[in-house]
């Protein structure tokens, strides 16, 4: 791999950043906040890039000026010739281009468990008489060490993705970041009441019910998993951010 190939895979990574930046791309890899960072990193590769190529040509430009008076007759050897197994390099760039992956979701759900841990504290949350939309791992953490105080006789909507265990009882997960993908792990709610006959893992659910105070173990981990009585349940399109950042707050 030449000094202009090394050039152009850094304005193609730069550019590829910038493109995952821009666009929802990059809560595939990174939780919503980091997005400043990935444009960042971007455009530094970009100016890296040219910066790069000018040197070189600059460079080039010296050494055939100095050339021009020796004796050109002189047979010369190149002697940096790069293996070509650095062209290596570019696998991970293109797929970063070509192949988007999906988030994380049932499966990997089904095979870790639940990563509740105790908030520092409670917020007060809204009066009336409206159902309150709450996160997993609000209704989790509340229904858990706070032992549903504040949830009861409120109606409430919950969303998350559906899971099933070896014994196929049905999950409402949310998977939460500490900072990208791969530290990604699950917060359950388990399902009772009017649960739907037949749910398929991984489909979105927007919940409608009530706090109940049963609780069940998660089958991995042991980690307590808090129930919610199901009223209504129906299908909706996977959210903006797949991943809930806040979970662990």
């Amino acid at each position: 791999m030449n000094r202009l190939a090394q050039t152009a895979l850094l304005f193609l990574l730069g550019a590829t950043l910038l493109h995952a930046g821009t666009t929802d791309l990059y809560l595939r890899y990174v939780k919503e906040g980091l997005r400043p960072l990935v444009l960042l990193a971007g455009a530094v590769l970009i100016v890296t890039a040219a910066a790069t190529l000018w040197y070189d040509r600059r460079g080039t430009a010296t050494h055939d000026r100095g050339a021009s008076a020796h004796d050109r007759g002189t047979p010369t050897h190149d002697h940096h010739k790069e293996p070509r197994v650095s062209w290596l390099l570019t696998l991970p760039v293109l797929a970063l281009i070509l192949v988007a992956p999906p988030a994380l979701g049932s499966y990997s759900a089904a095979h870790t468990g639940t990563a509740l841990t105790k908030p520092f504290g409670f917020p007060a949350l809204p009066a009336g008489d409206a159902p309150l939309r709450l996160a997993v791992a609000d209704y989790a953490g509340r229904a858990i060490y706070d032992d549903g105080r504040a949830l009861r006789d409120r109606e409430l909507k919950i969303t998350g993705f559906v899971t099933l265990d070896r014994k196929g009882a049905p999950y409402l997960v949310r998977m939460g970041l500490n900072c990208c993908a791969a530290d990604a792990q699950p917060v359950k709610i388990a399902l009772t009441g009017n649960v739907p006959p037949v749910l398929r893992p991984d489909t979105w659910l927007e919940i409608t019910g009530t706090y109940t105070p049963r609780r069940t173990k998660d089958p991995v981990n042991d980690g307590p998993i808090p129930y919610l009585e199901v009223t209504t349940a129906r299908p909706v399109p996977t959210p903006h951010d797949p991943y809930d950042e806040t979970w662990n707050t």
